[in-house]
């Protein structure tokens, strides 16, 4: 595994920024960590993260319903802050039968893929749609704020269900305010691909050859997969609304210059 890894038994795609290089410096180890759902931690991975990495806060990027579906187990010593980037309420086009599959956790359904995809769920702006409204705008203030107000040597955690979208979207805003270029944060989000196996839907190989290789792909990324396009339609977005993503942060986030500098004096070294 790469250098990023960091070991949680029972915690999926478990990681951490430290280590990039960011110009004459390197982000600290052990301070920033990055994972899925915490709901299979075991003692001795919780344990860790509160005696190796002393997490001061860790931050549930996830859904109400996914929270109260997987609740979250308690890291001694840390504050935890519910942060969903979205609701259920914003999937209500996909129907409220299968939302409820949904929330009773039968997410390997393929009638819930089929109705998420027919309506536009897995297209490039995906996680445009975690960045741009007021609901997740308002996430990504508590989640910097959060970072601004750890304590010296003190760690956050911040996680989804599998830690690769609301997760990485998280890990990409907080590279981009340290400084990283785009190739870090593209090499950070595919490393998804080297920590967590795709679940399986039960589709036999036969009726995925009949199907378009755009629905295809769709079903790789909703069973764990990650393909850069998807994070780079994120950043080309905000590029192209705020000329930057820093100055998306500025802008809509009240992270400006000097509190990037707060940031990158914490973290880098």
């Amino acid at each position: 595994m790469p250098q990023q890894e960091i070991i949680l038994p029972g915690v999926a795609n478990a990681r951490e920024l430290g280590g990039y290089v960011i110009g004459e410096k390197h982000i600290r180890k052990g301070l920033l960590m990055r994972s899925g759902k915490l709901t299979d931690a075991t003692p001795e991975a919780l344990n860790s993260l509160q005696e190796k990495y002393r997490v001061q806060t860790v931050v549930d990027l996830r859904m109400t319903v996914e929270r109260n579906m997987h609740p979250e187990p308690e890291v001694p010593g840390a504050e935890n802050l519910h942060l969903p980037l979205m609701e259920m309420d914003e999937f209500k086009a996909i129907g409220p039968e299968l939302l409820q599959e949904y929330a009773d956790g039968n997410r390997e359904s393929l009638a819930l893929f089929n109705a998420a995809y027919k309506i536009g769920m897995f297209d490039e702006q995906l996680y445009s749609r975690a960045l741009l409204p007021e609901y997740g705008k308002k996430a990504w203030k508590g989640f910097f704020r959060a970072l601004l107000a750890l304590e010296e040597d003190r760690a956050l955690l911040w996680h989804c269900v599998d830690g690769k979208d609301r997760a990485g979207c998280a890990a990409m805003l907080l590279l981009f305010a340290l400084g990283a270029d785009r190739e870090t944060v593209l090499r950070d989000y595919m490393l998804t691909n080297e920590f967590i196996p795709p679940r399986e839907f039960g589709v036999k190989g036969m009726l995925l050859f009949l199907w378009p290789k755009a629905k295809v792909k769709a079903l790789r990324f909703a069973t764990g997969t990650v393909f850069e396009r998807y994070m780079n339609s994120a950043i080309d977005t905000l590029n192209r609304e705020y000329g930057s993503v820093t100055e998306y942060l500025r802008q809509e986030i009240g992270v400006d210059a000097a509190e990037r500098e707060a940031l990158r004096a914490r973290f880098l070294e």
